[in-house]
């Protein structure tokens, strides 16, 4: 195994780790069932009792938490700590309602922070090593996750947050730093503005790796971004209501490990609940078995991606999640046809012509839903001959038909002129919801 940072933990012998996971399932319910009213509340509507968990297998009698269960019992309705156990807060957004809170006691910050510096190890991180972190620090989990994580493995942080960008390219080469954590439209927009400023990322910094996440984002986005600014891109996952950031890709980047001994990983089917095998694309559900302060027993995140079980060429032997092919509420339904951003991604980064930014409008005419995809020509292939410019449209819209199986109108426009985003990108106007 390629180096890791608790290699006892993360090449456990599967059959070990799962009876690792049982214990501390079962010492979680027990424990939820006798003092949690929330969750005692739920299993007897639910008709299981503890006793009912007698091997892995049964933690799928237990019921479902989702975001709303939240929100319904905010600030802190589900906490499992007392307030002088708890060391810290953190709040999501609350863009649709009330934001989610999150508690911590010492040892759950504990936990994060292993967690991540197992990721960050897994990646080829360490001491030397300059990590430029810049997602938002405050109330947002992105910013303080990886930077205790970064810290802990003896890496240098600049945190740099999110914004002022010319400052932060300059940071970058200053500091020579090796690494950065950000969303990968942030990315791609600090790319925008150092060829502005005559700097090439990949000629005139350090910067050899991009630790990239908040948003799904495509291998063929990853493909261009490693060519382009000639790092090495690795994914990560995390959700506030989980503790934000905690898991990455390896060096094989075949997957994010979801260390086993903080997580028990499910995939559902979105609609029906049911269980998914590896291999079976559906819901993520967590149960996260080692939370005091907010506990979260087969937690709904949205997400949808498979499962992969199998060792990893790395000698890890937790489970793997494959990229994020999208959300269940991102999901677009149009004309009866199921279309994710991410799908329209896939097909636009597989063109040598277009651009990396895209926005996706999706309108009404009459009874007929319409979708239209506006997309930025590359600088090499714009061109004032209107007749280039329509071979690449026809280009695209047989692509996207191709692939999404659904009439699709594309509109080509000029490098530059849609939407840069700082945080997460927003790639749809839905106007049918307006």
């Amino acid at each position: 195994m390629v180096r890791a940072w608790d290699p006892r933990i993360e090449s456990m012998p599967k059959d070990e780790l799962e009876k690792l996971q049982y214990r501390l399932l079962k010492t979680l319910v027990y424990r939820l069932y006798s003092f949690s009213p929330f969750y005692c509340r739920r299993m007897k509507e639910s008709g299981v009792h503890p006793d009912d968990i007698r091997e892995l297998g049964d933690v799928a009698k237990l019921p479902f938490m989702v975001k709303s269960d939240l929100r319904d019992n905010y600030p802190d309705g589900i906490f499992t700590a007392s307030r002088d156990e708890l060391v810290r807060y953190h709040v999501s957004s609350g863009t649709t309602g009330k934001p989610t809170v999150v508690g911590y006691t010492a040892h759950d910050l504990e936990n994060w922070t292993t967690s991540l510096a197992r990721a960050l190890t897994s990646v080829g991180l360490g001491r030397g090593d300059v990590v430029q972190v810049s997602y938002g620090y405050g109330l947002f989990t992105g910013g303080l996750g990886l930077h205790y994580g970064a810290e802990r493995i003896g890496a240098t942080v600049v945190p740099t947050s999110v914004g002022n960008t010319e400052r932060q390219i300059e940071l970058m080469q200053d500091l020579q730093v090796t690494a950065i954590a950000c969303t990968p439209s942030y990315l791609l927009h600090i790319g925008e503005v150092a060829e502005k400023m005559g700097v090439s990322i990949k000629n005139d910094t350090q910067l050899k790796m991009g630790i990239l996440g908040a948003e799904p984002w495509s291998e063929q986005m990853r493909k261009r971004m490693e060519e382009t600014m000639g790092i090495a891109a690795y994914d990560i996952y995390g959700t506030s209501e989980l503790s934000g950031p905690m898991f990455t890709e390896c060096t094989e980047q075949q997957g994010i490990h979801i260390w086993g001994d903080l997580a028990l990983t499910e995939i559902v089917d979105p609609q029906t609940g049911e269980r998914l095998e590896p291999g079976e694309r559906g819901e993520l559900v967590f149960t996260i078995l080692q939370k005091e302060a907010l506990p979260m027993i087969r937690y709904r995140t949205g997400d949808i991606t498979m499962m992969d079980d199998a060792v990893c060429a790395c000698g890890r032997t937790h489970p793997r999640i494959a990229r994020l092919s999208g959300r269940v509420d991102d999901m677009l339904i149009i004309r009866g046809i199921n279309v994710f951003p991410s799908q329209v991604e896939h097909v636009l980064m597989s063109i040598p012509e277009m651009g990396e930014h895209f926005m996706i409008v999706v309108d009404r005419k009459g009874s007929l839903d319409t979708m239209l995809v506006q997309v930025e020509v590359s600088r090499e292939a714009f061109s004032d001959k209107i007749t280039d410019l329509m071979n690449i449209r026809a280009k695209v819209v047989h692509a996207l038909r191709s692939i999404l199986n659904v009439n699709v109108d594309v509109e080509l426009v000029e490098p530059g002129s849609l939407p840069r985003f700082e945080g997460k990108a927003k790639r749809v106007v839905d106007k049918r919801v307006i």
